[in-house]
């Protein structure tokens, strides 16, 4: 029996990049639904119905509807395990693995964006803590490299290297050495060069 078919919910150059990435990476068949965001097709009834958020990635696969950055790697590596980009459940990666791919959207994003329009939230309140300890965090797992995972490279690290590279280059967090030779080491691989020749030409249909 056949898989279903994977659709990606995409427009270029937005976060649902690094799931290009990770579908590139998987090396499975997948159709893509570009949303032109300029012109406000994500908030359109058609995509609501998809993620009333408004936000990309989504994924369909089959009767399944997935959304929100984590769950949507965590559905694609586990989906295809021969790819080795996600240690199986009785793995004792297991456990960091997951952790790194929540704390970006849980602890990492939310610091990110609180500190760049100097928000202050009590500490006591904070789902993060503080800034600086959840960048600090980050930057101490990196240090012990090459990957998130020492040298297992897995979907956490194309989520983080490609969420580094754009942060980096809007100068949301400092470019250490440690960063840029991370983000150098995910954006020297194949798929990256391949998810960014469609972006580019996603970007040049939509009048990027």
């Amino acid at each position: 029996m056949s898989q279903p078919e994977i659709t990606l919910f995409h427009s270029p150059n937005t976060r649902s990049t690094g799931t290009l990435v990770l579908l590139e990476e998987l090396g499975v068949p997948y159709r893509l639904h570009p949303l032109n965001m300029k012109a406000g097709e994500q908030r359109e009834p058609a995509y609501l119905a998809i993620n009333p958020m408004g936000k990309v990635p989504a994924i369909r696969y089959g009767d399944a509807l997935v959304t929100e950055q984590p769950a949507v790697f965590i559905f694609l590596a586990d989906l295809f395990p021969q790819a080795g980009l996600a240690p199986a459940l009785t793995d004792p990666l297991r456990g960091p693995y997951l952790r790194w791919l929540a704390f970006y959207g849980s602890c990492f994003e939310p610091a990110l964006i609180d500190h760049s329009q100097q928000r202050e939230t009590p500490r006591s309140m904070c789902p993060y803590g503080d800034f600086d300890t959840t960048v600090g965090t980050l930057l101490g797992q990196l240090e012990k490299g090459p990957y998130l995972l020492g040298d297992t490279f897995t979907a956490a690290d194309v989520l983080w290297g490609t969420a580094l590279t754009w942060i980096t280059m809007f100068k949301l967090i400092e470019a250490t050495p440690v960063v840029q030779a991370y983000t150098a080491r995910i954006n020297a691989r194949p798929a990256v060069a391949r998810a960014q020749a469609i972006d580019a030409r996603l970007a040049a249909e939509q009048g990027g």
